[in-house]
Formats: structure tokens, sequence, C-alpha cells
């Protein structure tokens, strides 16, 4: 039997692809820079709010300063989502990872949103809001600058180029994209389809590594050789972590209803700020804010945590993500997501001794990030680049086949949009 090789796309010419490889390497730069700013203006408000304010008043800020500070980050959240145009765009608690652009009046808001929950210590990441940013940013520039060029075609590579620089490479933004190509119903080869997009998401995340922006990595131990019953222990963790992921998406809505029960933006995020702040002070600060720089916390001592305190660690995350994802706050869910993934791993470490740390590390970031983001390309890129160990890519690429049996029938992580009447973040009559 041969493989026969689709047709060349007659729109989609090398002549095509250079041209609009100058668009795309630009797209690419100036998403990573906006991404980039938003990470140092949250990381100055960071610091203000968690080091220098508190050296200045001679408080503790590992005591009642985190429910301070996280209720007046609520607070200031819900003010911004009631009162400044736009009201932050759609509730991201209702929104997929790439969506399609927002007008720009909605981005100051957001912006501000983001940047708020990002320094105040809520547990979600940036990707969602900055990507909604960049794409809206880019569709309005490039329908002004080159008009000729498709508007899903700019999305796709604003995402992409957001994607790059969020991970750090633009082996990521490939990995999330390649289904969503393969699924277009236009003809010629996968690679032309996913050619400017790479050049977006390359230009992204090289813009990144030059401006020094922190990855995910780690110092584990390498895997080495494999072992038969690895797949056995690493598909018992990664199941486990994937039934918790399941039971956090039944507890979703759940926890969403009730805090959206306070009907008024400004009393929900409030209320979910008070909740986060009473966590952050039961969890401490390894159990706050989006979670990239805790999971190097964790993984870089990881004997000083016995089986219970990384079971308390993963299960306060685990509120913490669902409350500040139902408490109006701007803000993605992979990147605490991963946090939890890694805690459940290390905690599979400890129950399982023989499994290598940095395999089961894998398994649970895997696990965890298949009821997430419903992507098994993403959930094992994610877990090598969190184990830092290529070696332990096979196994991955066995033990989640059994595990997206558990997943594939689950609903999306997500609240599906409302209908009718104004959500309570765009109050009607608002404009």
């Amino acid at each position: 039997m041969s493989l026969a090789i689709p047709p060349r796309d007659p729109e989609v010419t090398p002549k095509r692809l250079v041209v609009l490889a100058v668009p795309a390497l630009a797209i690419g730069v100036i998403s990573a820079l906006v991404l980039w700013a938003l990470d140092r203006v949250a990381a100055v408000l960071q610091s203000a709010l968690w080091d220098a304010l508190p050296d200045a008043l001679g408080v503790d800020p590992s005591g009642w300063w985190i429910v301070a500070v996280l209720t007046l980050t609520g607070l200031a959240v819900g003010l911004v989502l009631r009162f400044v145009p736009g009201h932050g765009g759609p509730d991201s608690a209702t929104t997929e990872l790439v969506e399609q652009p927002q007008p720009l009046r909605n981005l100051p808001g957001l912006l501000i949103v983001t940047v708020l929950a990002l320094a105040g210590g809520v547990s979600l990441g940036p990707e969602n809001p900055i990507i909604a940013v960049n794409t809206a940013l880019m569709v309005a520039a490039i329908a002004r600058l080159m008009p000729a060029v498709p508007k899903q075609l700019t999305v796709l590579l604003a995402a992409s180029a957001t994607i790059g620089a969020l991970f750090g490479t633009p082996v990521a933004a490939a990995l999330v994209f390649t289904g969503i190509v393969a699924a277009l119903k236009s003809g010629g080869a996968l690679w032309d389809r996913l050619f400017l997009p790479l050049v977006a998401a390359g230009a992204g995340a090289f813009t990144m590594r030059l401006l020094g922006a922190p990855i995910f990595s780690s110092d584990l131990p390498a895997y080495g050789a494999p072992q038969a019953v690895d797949l056995l222990t690493g598909a018992l963790v990664a199941s486990g972590a994937a039934v918790i992921g399941l039971a956090m998406l039944a507890a979703f809505p759940i926890i969403y209803r009730a805090m959206h029960a306070l009907r008024h933006p400004v009393l929900i995020a409030t209320a979910g700020g008070l909740l986060l702040g009473l966590l952050g002070l039961l969890g401490g600060p390894i159990t706050m804010f989006k979670g990239l720089e805790q999971i190097g916390d964790l993984l870089e001592h990881p004997d000083d945590y016995d089986g219970a305190q990384l079971a308390a660690i993963a299960g306060i995350k685990i509120l913490a993500l669902l409350i500040a994802a139902s408490s109006l706050f701007r803000g993605g869910r992979v990147f605490p997501a991963t946090f939890i993934g890694v805690a459940l791993g290390m905690l599979g470490h400890a129950l399982i001794p023989s499994l290598p740390l940095g395999l089961a590390v894998g398994c649970a970031v895997v696990g965890v990030l298949l009821v997430v983001t419903r992507d098994g390309w993403i959930a094992i890129f994610v877990a090598v680049a969190v184990a830092g160990d290529i070696t332990i890519l096979p196994m991955l690429c066995v033990i989640v086949l059994p595990v997206w049996l558990l997943v594939t029938g689950a609903p999306e992580f997500r609240i599906a949009p409302p209908k009718g009447p104004a959500p309570a973040s765009t109050p009607a009559g608002a404009d």
C-alpha cells in the first residue's frame, strides 16, 4: 500500500510563503515584545506588593498580608471589569486558548486585570489573555497595513507567535496547531500550512530568549535505560493524575455557579480574592501565582517534601485554580495545571519510589494537561520540557494512550459561554 502525497494547494506557492514570511517574522517579534512587557510590568508590581511594600511597613509578607493583597487584588479587578470600557473582554473561564479577535476597546481593561492577577498572586497564567491581546493587535495592524492578508491567517500567526514566546520554542506552537491545520478542508501538504505559523512562533521564541525570559527547565536526574515495569507504574501515575483532573473538571461548574451567585463583578472578584488569600495563607507562596517559578522551587529540592505535604500543595493549588477561574479573573489554566501535575508527579514518586522522579513528574503532567487542554501533543511537550529529559519521550508516547481513553469522552475544561442576558462582567446596558 502506498501513501498518496496530497497535491499542492495552488494558493500556497514558495513565492507567497517567502512574501508572507516577512509579516510573520514581524508578528513573532512584536508578539514576544508585548508578552515580555506584560511580564515586566507584572514583575515590577509583584515586587512592590510582596517585597518593597511589606518591607517598608515592617510586616510579614507570608502572614495576613497574603489575605489582604489577594482580597484587594480581587476588588481592583472587579472595579476594572465593572467600570473600564470593554469590561476586560470575555470571561476567561468561557474561552479557549485561541479565540476570534476581540475589539480593541477591550484590551486596556484586559491588560490591567491580567497584570493585577499575575502580580497579586492569582493562580492563573498569562496565556489566554496575552494571546487575545496579541491577536487583536495584529489583526488590526495587518488589516490596515496589508489588507490582502486573510484575517484567519493573521489570527493563526499571532497565536502561534505568542505560544512560541510563552514556551520559549516554536515546537509548542507546531504541536498545538498541527491538529488545527490538519483539520482544514483545503488540500496541500501539512508543512506548507505550518510554514508561516512556525516562522512567527520561531521569531517569538527567539525574541524571548534574547530578552532573557525564563523557560521550563529543571535539573532532575536523567531517566536512563527504559524499564518495562515503568510503563505500568507510569501509567498508574498518569491515570491517577487524569482522574484528579476529571474531578477538577466536575467541580469547575459547581464552583463557578457558586461564585456567580453573587451576581455583581466587584463582589465576585473580591470574594474570589479573599478565598484565594485564605488558601495562600494556608498553603504559602508555593501555591500562589501562575506556577512557573513555583515549579522550579518544588523541583529544586524535591526531598524537602513528604507525601502529605505534596498532597496538600496539590489540593490547595487545585482549589486556587478553580476559584480563580470562577471569579472573573482573566488568565489561562495551562501554567497552574502544570504545577498541579508536577506536585502530583512528586507525590507519585513518593508513593512508588521505584518510578524515577523525572518520569513520574512527566506522567502526572500528561495526565492533568490531557484533561485541561484536551491535546495530547501539548501535554507530552510540556511534560518533557518540565522534566528536562528527552529520554522520557518514548515512554510518555506509550503511557499517554490508555490515559487518553479516560479523558476522551469528557467535556472541555471551560464553562459554556452564557446565552441570553449579558454576563456579570459586562453589566446590561454597559458600553
